[in-house]
């Protein structure tokens, strides 16, 4: 889609520094850990599939250097790369499912060379960002199946090429409907406090050719009661076994207007995504962030009394009544989710 949100280039990983977008497209080049800790942290990389793929590379750029003589001190090594990268953030589920997919890529390599692991490792990481491409242009052309040409769709925050590999998930599913010859208009809410909607939803499609609209997020009922909203398709953070769905703070709200205005609420998202050792959405952890991301315009201009309270949640959980379909690259999963989600998501 004409830009890379995380490569490996020149023995570290590349990303773009998402904090910097709309006024500047910049690439950052990580070599340690403690840097790459710090940019998901801090939001430079962020969207969930992305976070799988900076999981892989991340493992690999902790140990590549490892000075280990036999697997047990590898494998320590590796363990303690992987505890570091996954208190970085503790709702999205890609990054520790992709941590713990590089965990598992070594214990099943173990009489392997340390030389050879770190190879094997290399290659896992480079599939996971591999797969994430293929999954995301399945989503597309599943979803896509479920918008109709002259469409409005309204989404929150950003799914799409800036938080996956190359195409999205919520707005893969646009840019899909797109090159099928559809004509879809999105209506992208600003995402407060960080504005993710704002500054990288609006960036990305107007650069790709789609009709957008940004609003603030609290008008969203007012177009749902015009009548000019014909869908809603969010991503998604982690998924449980009932469907419950987390995902960034207001997707929630946006559920409960569908419900109302009889709108159908979609979630797209890989099955990367998917928690099945939780039951309900009460069983996820969500991320609280620092009181700065509310009280400070962008970090740089006071917008409230110095020393306020702050409640500032990352994410909300949708429960699962509120959601129509859950678009996969496996295919739409539809009610009753429980029963689906298990039939789907059985090779997991």
């Amino acid at each position: 889609m004409g830009i890379k949100t995380i490569d490996w280039k020149e023995n570290s990983i590349k990303i773009i520094d998402q904090t910097l977008l709309p006024g500047k497209l910049e690439y950052l080049s990580i070599r340690d850990l403690k840097t790459l800790w710090s940019a998901i942290r801090q939001l430079k990389v962020r969207g969930a599939p992305v976070l799988g793929a900076a999981a892989g590379l991340g493992v690999y750029l902790g140990i590549k250097d490892s000075g280990a003589a036999d697997f047990r001190y590898f494998f320590q090594e590796l363990e303690q790369v992987i505890r570091y990268l996954g208190s970085a953030r503790p709702t999205a589920r890609n990054l520790f499912w992709g941590l713990e997919r590089m965990k598992n890529a070594a214990r099943e390599n173990k009489s392997r060379t340390i030389k050879a692991l770190k190879k094997i490792l290399f290659t896992e990481a480079l599939k996971i960002i591999e797969e994430d491409r293929f999954a995301c242009r399945k989503i597309g052309f599943y979803g896509a199946k479920l918008l109709k040409n002259g469409d409005n769709v309204l989404t929150v925050c950003n799914a799409g090429i800036l938080a996956t590999i190359d195409y999205g998930t919520a707005l893969g599913v646009v840019y899909r409907a797109k090159h099928d010859g559809k004509k879809i208009k999105v209506f992208a809410c600003e995402t407060r406090p960080l504005l993710q909607g704002a500054r990288l939803t609006t960036w990305e499609l107007k650069r790709n050719g789609v009709d957008v609209t940004l609003l603030c997020d609290n008008m969203a009922a007012v177009l749902m009661n015009q009548g000019k909203i014909d869908k809603v398709i969010t991503g998604a953070d982690r998924i449980v076994c009932n469907g419950d769905a987390a995902n960034k703070i207001g997707s929630y709200s946006l559920a409960i207007l569908c419900k109302h205005h009889k709108i159908p609420f979609y979630i797209a998202a890989p099955f990367s995504t998917f928690d099945l050792n939780l039951k309900t959405g009460k069983e996820i952890i969500i991320e609280e962030r620092r009181s700065s991301e509310v009280t400070d315009l962008f970090f740089k201009k006071p917008v409230a009394p110095k020393g306020i309270k702050v409640f500032n949640p990352a994410f909300d959980v949708t429960p699962h009544e509120f959601i129509n379909a859950i678009i996969t690259e496996r295919g739409v999963i539809r009610p009753p989710f429980q029963k689906n989600i298990a039939i789907l998501g059985a090779k997991i």
